[in-house]
């Protein structure tokens, strides 16, 4: 497989805009879950720079359990998007959500997502392996580790090797979380896989009071980064207002996640070599 770690491979580093995603230093991509308005995005994205993310992640196209539920602006929200990048230099991570879009999304973002329900949707995973851009592949709602390697083996086998995985949580019988944070997962992938991990706490868990704990715990667990839902006024959100962090906490979290990159750089470089 080319997913497939070899002995003595280290990760791959996948590098979105000006961020490196699976280098010596966790990666953070940080933002609101959905495009709300400019004032909206631009605040966000002024807190997300100021916290020293690399990357804003934003959705302008939402897929939603309801259909009555907040849709995303579309292309509006994507235009939004280059333009909180034009401001800040932050690279853009937005979720493509069928292969029709994908050119569409792909000449606005630097890097495309593909959602936990889309993770076998082998039509858009065929499409992202020729769109040229990095892909940010979640983890599907009740995937196996298996399942979500062989996602990622499409794209690598269409020709694209810059593929960052992204544990979100999968369902379980736990209900007060939202999903159960498999963490054990994100240790097992880093050894099966040199493709790049980060975890997704937001969605992981839907509590903003976890997030916090969680994302420290990924990084101990060997995840290369984290996606963090952060919103200006988390109480007025569109949509999973419950799980993002309000500026604050936010920086806080990101204060520990420097520490620990320092703290542990790079232990799990000489770990990689080993496997």
């Amino acid at each position: 497989m080319l997913t497939q770690r070899k002995t003595g491979q280290v990760t791959t580093i996948v590098r979105v805009g000006n961020a490196r995603i699976g280098g010596a230093q966790p990666a953070v991509m940080a933002g609101p879950c959905a495009v709300e308005s400019r004032e909206q995005l631009l605040a966000a994205a002024r807190l997300v720079k100021a916290g020293g993310a690399q990357m804003l992640r934003g959705g302008a196209f939402k897929p939603r359990t309801s259909p009555y539920a907040f849709q995303g602006l579309e292309e509006q929200g994507l235009q939004l998007l280059a333009e909180a990048r034009e401001e800040t230099g932050l690279a853009i991570v937005t979720e493509v959500m069928e292969a029709a879009a994908v050119p569409l999304v792909a000449s606005y973002a630097d890097m495309l997502q593909v959602g936990a329900r889309n993770m076998q949707n082998f039509a858009l995973l065929k499409t992202l392996g020729k769109a040229g851009k990095p892909v940010l592949l979640k983890r599907g709602l009740s995937a196996t580790i298996e399942e979500w390697l062989y996602a990622a083996e499409y794209i690598l086998e269409a020709g694209n090797n810059q593929v960052v995985l992204c544990e979100r949580g999968i369902r379980t019988f736990e209900t007060y979380t939202r999903n159960t944070l498999d963490l054990g997962a994100v240790a097992a992938v880093k050894g099966l896989s040199h493709l790049p991990v980060i975890v997704d706490p937001s969605h992981g868990t839907g509590r903003r009071e976890l997030v916090h704990s969680m994302t420290l715990a990924a990084l101990a667990a060997g995840a290369d980064g984290a996606l963090i839902e952060v919103h200006p006024c988390p109480e007025e959100a569109l949509c999973d207002g419950p799980q993002s962090l309000p500026p604050m906490e936010y920086l806080e979290l990101m204060d520990d996640v420097r520490f620990f990159g320092r703290l542990h750089k790079r232990g799990r470089r000489g770990l990689e070599k080993a496997v």
